[in-house]
């Protein structure tokens, strides 16, 4: 018996294996949404899309978080059939019909209201421990930024006004516990939070609930937005994704993605800028938009104007006959060298 199959026996944990033959370190499964540029900020890769772990997706009010998380669990139910989204439900924002809207079951749905953080801890945790890694379920909480410590409710309830310091301590705790279960049985977990402004003579945002967040979670979202508006009217919001952690995409990339009213989210938004900085697509005019042959350089007919860059028919093209793909990929997937790549002196010979 050789001494790797000795220690691999003797271990206690049951899920020990050789590094190259562990179920946790195989093939990631990404579950890809029918958006391009939201599996680009979850992967790098417009093929990618969401995986287990925890994803934070963070901004003031009104960021359209929960809708995000929402897009990316009706893409797992339908990866799955056998799928149960898990909701943690802090907000109450959210009714039957907003699933729906978003294409989920809402008898796939299992509800959980939640008041506080230990309230979440206990269950989340109980959960995670008696599903097994072939269970497929996908956990949304909405929101980890309206949740009160167990504490702070208690001092209300006794008429206390001091102030809570245990609220940033159980968050940590919290998702302390539960990051190696969302590994270990392969469980995606998205969490809705707040931001807030730091103070500074440049502030920027931060995500609420302190450290703790920041140092479990596998991709963090801070989401903005900006209207668009014809004339007076707003027609819809331009949301940028600024990750500002990820497994899998550069940091400080920003991924714009828009919604209107009439057509909720634009399925190929936030492609235009990626392929005119690739020229894949040439600005031959103010206001007009066109295709170009890679090979020739050609600008190619018919020219669009940019509301016609956000349909199938314009991109299909330039998915099929290029390397757009890959060249997104160069643009936001963290590459992996490696770190031991040195030219060793010839210390006996160096003069």
């Amino acid at each position: 018996m050789s001494i790797m199959d000795k220690l691999k026996k003797n271990s206690k944990i049951k899920t020990t294996d050789i590094l190259s033959e562990s179920i946790f370190f195989a093939e990631q499964d990404f579950v890809k949404t029918n958006v391009p540029m939201i599996n680009v900020a979850l992967s790098g890769d417009t093929e990618g899309g969401l995986t287990s772990g925890l994803t934070v997706l963070a901004g003031p009010s009104k960021h359209f978080k929960t809708s995000f998380a929402l897009l990316m669990a009706s893409a797992y139910l339908k990866e799955h059939s056998d799928a149960v989204l898990l909701f943690y439900d802090s907000e109450f924002g959210s009714p039957q019909s907003y699933f729906e809207s978003f294409d989920i079951d809402p008898t796939r749905v299992l509800h959980t209201p939640i008041t506080d953080v230990e309230q979440l801890k206990f269950d989340l945790v109980g959960q995670l421990e008696n599903i097994d890694r072939s269970d497929k379920v996908c956990i949304v909480i909405d929101s980890i930024g309206n949740l009160a410590s167990k504490k702070e409710l208690e001092d209300a309830l006794n008429e206390k006004s001091v102030a809570d310091m245990s609220r940033a301590k159980a968050l940590k705790g919290l998702f302390r516990m539960v990051t190696p279960y969302l590994t270990m049985k392969n469980v995606p977990l998205l969490a809705v939070n707040h931001t807030y402004q730091e103070i500074g003579l440049f502030p920027k945002a931060v995500v609420s609930g302190g450290t703790g967040i920041y140092y479990s979670a596998d991709n963090i979202w801070i989401i903005g937005r900006k209207q668009e508006k014809v004339g007076m009217e707003i027609k819809g919001y331009h949301f940028i994704i600024n990750v500002e952690k990820s497994r899998f995409v550069r940091e400080k990339s920003k991924v714009p993605i828009s919604v209107t009213w009439e057509g909720g989210i634009e399925t190929y938004s936030g492609l235009l800028d990626v392929a005119l900085a690739g020229n894949y697509v040439a600005k031959p005019s103010n206001g007009w938009y066109c295709r170009v042959d890679k090979e020739t350089g050609e600008l190619l007919d018919p020219k669009v104007r940019a509301k016609d860059t956000i349909e199938k028919e314009f991109w299909d093209p330039i998915f099929e006959s290029t390397d757009f793909k890959k060249f997104i990929k160069s643009q936001y997937q963290i590459g992996h060298k490696p770190m031991l790549d040195v030219d060793y002196m010839d210390f006996d010979n160096a003069e």
